[in-house]
């Protein structure tokens, strides 16, 4: 098991290619979604999220109205204030939370979520490797990126070549 971020940075770049490869093949052989996303949760078992945050630092969180309006209540603050102050519009993702890129989400505190309790699905479903919407296959386009900065995205990358016989 692969944790450091550095290692996991530079592996996961050099390996872009072979992942998207890994996805193709995925796509032609046919994988079992569950046996993928058991693996992935013994994986995410393993790891402490709250020794990493790095999906925190790197990643930005899109929103749906649904977050911002449990956000803006959990803030006591109108949904109108919410928003000019906690997001911004992004040409390619919509209505994101404001980020940093030193500090990375609005929210983050050292490697902790200051809303914890009222954050967004997107963060309540990271990495989306056992939750999300279709199946494993079909988000693994998300995956190739998040295998630079995730180390349960990686390391269930990896997981995942050995079990589809990617690698022999």
């Amino acid at each position: 098991m692969i944790t450091d971020l550095v290692e996991i940075k530079r592996a996961g770049e050099k390996m872009r290619g072979e992942n998207e490869k890994l996805r193709q093949h995925m796509k032609i052989h046919g994988t079992n979604d569950k046996k993928l996303r058991l693996i992935a949760e013994g994986i995410e078992d393993q790891i402490n999220c709250l020794e990493c945050a790095n999906c925190c630092r790197v990643a930005t969180v899109t929103l749906q109205e649904r977050d911002v309006e449990k956000l803006a209540r959990f803030f006591r603050l109108p949904v109108s204030k919410f928003k000019k102050e906690y997001t911004e519009v992004s040409a390619e993702e919509g209505l994101i939370l404001r980020r940093s890129d030193e500090r990375g989400c609005t929210f983050l505190s050292g490697n902790e979520c200051l809303v914890y309790e009222a954050r967004p699905s997107t963060c309540v479903d990271f990495p989306h490797m056992q939750r999300g919407q279709g199946s494993l296959v079909s988000r693994m386009w998300q995956f190739i990126d998040r295998a630079c900065y995730c180390p349960i995205v990686f390391n269930s990358m990896e997981a995942f070549k050995l079990e589809t016989k990617f690698r022999k």
